[in-house]
């Protein structure tokens, strides 16, 4: 192990600062190696360590009378009876993706599976929440071509159907898409296993596939900017085989039931570095390995990239002593073999070896616990109380309301995914209820009457305009959805999509989204109990919008009971909950028809919102109501036509109240004020404003005092503003006529708009 000169060219390509391996030589005592260095390297990268954001995460509630397992394991689990869990959590692949969109997306679902099953819970859900230039660009199409194949390509192949998400279209995310995968699965509370390595002189075994050189330094990548060579970038990139990760999951489910299983950790981000030096930290112990044992795929490979390597499909197993062959036995009856490569020791600290020569000697808690943590500068970017301003007398004269409605159907970000939903298999597994494109998705779990149903939510233009208030919005939203089809929210996962966090603006939206997002959970009873931080997505210094996204699971005890968007039949009352505002300040109507992004994003009373939501979850319940949509981008007019589409060409007719011509603001933006609402803007703000805590309902006349009265005894305004029937969607304001569109014109443009985006041609 003789030391190597490290000079500041090495610790450049190695993403580590002079005060950082100061740090190093203090935790080492001595002058690392070059295999050393690789090693703090990939640990020490902020895709691995999180130590720009860890002082701010943990803020976050994570305690709840329903968590089993919160953060600091491969997945969050909560109770959701019966003896069983959830066992959820989302994770980001947004560089890779940009390298290479099909693979950095499959990956990304295959990764984000394993640390699911890993948990000893059978996946039975996937949602993705992805972000993308526009779709006028041939870039964009070509990075939303790939990933929609890559994560449909996996999780087909895998036989885990992808249920729904979001998607997103701004050329704020040209240069950086965002991928953002969640997984769920279920599993007996007791059947839960951890990523901690027990029991001094167990075997270590390692099992999937072979190991090359794919993915080298990966983690080390996804922690950096890009700029014009990221293209050279492309061999960080990993491979994904789904049908070696399907053998894989299954081998491992039974292997865990022998209880031959002391700790399994998936060998993700960094690779076999992350498992082995994680497990033994979470352990208490130590871990010697000898790489001459990993399986390799590629000749002539160094410690070095053995232990830095990402290919996928791999795991990392500790195995009580005595039970090597019953774990060998079924691993082979799934054609896979388990090797071991070393053993659990006594002391801390991680030895590898190769052909017995120990060839780096690094203690656990150095890699993993004793990686620096910062507390970066933060400050309020110089332009944010600017951006706050919205006069829209300097926008000129606002569009008839028709053609403001015609435009937003046919948006990409508001548009109908199914050009991207079809490619995905939604059914296999025999667990969906609620389809995508129905606000939240609903899974049933199998044996019992329960469903579950989850959501994942975000608004980037709101976290650029407000991140604090901007943080709780994307929590009420995810909640709202999930309370719409009738699930109460249980538990939340996050994955957080900043910029470069060694800028104070940057660190600033960071630390005050982590806050919004604390702030909400408390307040709606959602703990966080895991989820993912993905930095410096910027490239050539333009940063993302900051963009949080919250993942919510809510629990159905009778799943038969969900609600979807859609109206069911005509002669329907539609009921608005909650207060049509007129707030416009970072909606798509600006940004669509103003080419805006300004204003104060909608303000939110988090105790409403908490009423809100039981309400509805209540209504659903009881089957008071026939269908629930949330109201967000485009606004009550957007909702009402979404409530159609769908339907089989059921139309509504309502009238709405003029908003009044000064919106609520809160005092968190004193400066922020919208001037000039008055006329055709008043009347455009009232159907496109996206004021929060409102929910479209249908039902019954029968039902319709029940509706009222609960509302009342809520405290939530309950306003009839419609019925459904007859073939068109006709909305007044006040009594005057606004918009007028026949169903299936108007579903039309809302299905294929993004179809036409991508082929360049009209629908038939």
């Amino acid at each position: 192990m003789a030391p190597v000169v490290i000079d500041t060219a090495v610790l450049e390509r190695h993403g580590i600062k002079p005060d950082e391996y100061d740090r190093i030589l203090q935790l080492m005592g001595r002058e690392p190696n070059l295999l050393e260095l690789g090693l703090f390297s990939v640990m020490w990268s902020e895709h691995c360590s999180y130590k720009s954001s860890r002082v701010h995460l943990k803020t976050l509630p994570t305690a709840g009378p329903r968590v089993v397992q919160g953060p600091g394991e491969n997945a969050g689990a909560v109770d959701i009876g019966d003896g069983l869990c959830v066992v959820f959590k989302i994770e980001s692949h947004n560089h890779p993706s940009f390298i290479e969109p099909y693979q950095g997306a499959a990956t990304g679902v295959g990764g984000i599976i394993r640390d699911i099953f890993t948990m000893g819970a059978r996946p039975i859900a996937l949602l993705n929440a992805l972000r993308f230039g526009s779709l006028d660009t041939a870039l964009a199409r070509r990075i939303f071509e790939g990933v929609v194949a890559g994560v449909g390509g996996y999780g087909n192949s895998i036989g885990i159907p992808t249920v729904g998400g979001e998607i997103v279209f701004d050329e704020i995310y040209a240069g950086n898409p965002l991928v953002n995968v969640l997984c769920l699965g279920i599993s007996r509370i007791d059947g839960i296993v951890k990523g901690a390595a027990k029991g001094a002189g167990n075997p270590v075994f390692y099992v999937g596939a072979k190991t090359g050189r794919d993915g080298i330094h990966g983690a080390t990548m996804a922690s950096a900017e890009f700029d014009e060579k990221s293209a050279e970038k492309r061999p960080a990139v990993q491979v994904g085989d789904p049908f070696m990760e399907k053998l894989l999951m299954e081998a491992c489910l039974e292997v865990m039931k022998t209880g031959a299983v002391l700790g399994i950790q998936d060998m993700g981000a960094a690779g076999l570095s992350c498992a082995t030096s994680e497990m033994g930290s979470r352990g208490g112990l130590g871990m010697s390995i000898d790489v001459m044992h990993v399986p390799q795929r590629e000749t002539g490979m160094t410690p070095y990239e053995i232990m830095l390597s990402e290919s996928q499909e791999r795991m990392l197993l500790v195995v009580e002593k005595g039970r090597e062959h019953e774990v060998e036995a079924v691993f082979d009856k799934w054609d896979l073999h388990a090797v071991q490569v070393g053993e659990v020791t006594e002391g801390s600290r991680l030895k590898i070896h190769e052909r017995g020569v120990l060839v780096a000697d690094v203690p656990n808690r150095a890699l993993t616990d004793e990686a620096p943590v910062y507390r970066r500068p933060m400050q309020e970017p110089s332009w944010q109380k600017a951006v706050q301003k919205l006069s829209l007398s300097d926008l000129g004269s606002a569009p008839p309301a028709q053609s403001a409605f015609d435009r937003l159907v046919a948006v990409p970000t508001i548009a109908s995914k199914r050009w991207a939903y079809r490619q995905y298999d939604h059914s296999v597994g025999t667990n969906t209820i609620a389809q995508p494109g129905m606000s939240a998705a609903v899974v049933r779990v199998k044996e019992t009457k329960r469903g579950l149903a989850v959501s994942v939510d975000g608004n980037g233009r709101f976290c650029y305009l407000d991140p604090h208030r901007g943080a709780m919005l994307a929590v009420a939203e995810a909640a709202r959805n999930v309370a719409c089809a009738g699930g109460e929210p249980i538990g939340g996962t996050n994955n957080l999509n900043f910029g470069n966090p060694e800028r104070p603006e940057i660190m600033w939206q960071l630390g005050e989204a982590v806050r919004g997002i604390g702030d909400a959970c408390r307040a709606l009873g959602i703990p966080i109990t895991g989820g993912n931080v993905s930095l410096y997505n910027e490239t050539e210094g333009q940063a993302i919008f900051p963009t949080p996204v919250l993942g919510v699971v809510g629990l159905l005890d009778d799943a038969s009971k969900t609600t979807t968007r859609i109206f069911k039949r005509s002669g329907a009352v539609v009921v608005m909950l909650g207060d049509n505002l007129g707030e416009i300040g970072g909606s798509e109507y600006l940004a669509t028809l103003h080419g805006k992004v300004l204003g104060v994003p909608p303000a939110l009373d988090l105790a409403r919102e908490a009423s809100l939501q039981k309400l509805i979850v209540g209504l659903i319940r009881d089957g008071a109501v026939e269908s629930a949509h949330d109201c967000s981008e485009g606004g009550l007019a957007v909702a009402l036509a979404e409530c159609t589409f769908d339907s089989g060409g059921i139309g509504v007719t309502a009238d709405i109240a003029l908003c009044g011509d000064k919106p609520f603001l809160s005092a968190e933006a004193p400066g922020a004020k919208v001037e000039g609402l008055s006329g055709d803007w008043r009347t455009n703000a009232t159907l496109f404003g996206e004021s929060a805590s409102r929910i479209l309902v249908s039902a019954s006349d029968e039902k319709l005092p029940a509706v009222i009265a609960a509302a009342k005894a809520a405290g939530i305004p309950a306003i009839v503003i419609g019925k459904t029937g007859g073939d068109r969607i006709r909305v007044t304001v006040d009594g005057k006529a606004a918009i007028d569109s026949l169903v299936a014109d108007a579903e039309k443009a809302w299905a294929t708009a993004i179809e036409q985006k991508m082929t360049g041609r009209a629908p038939l």
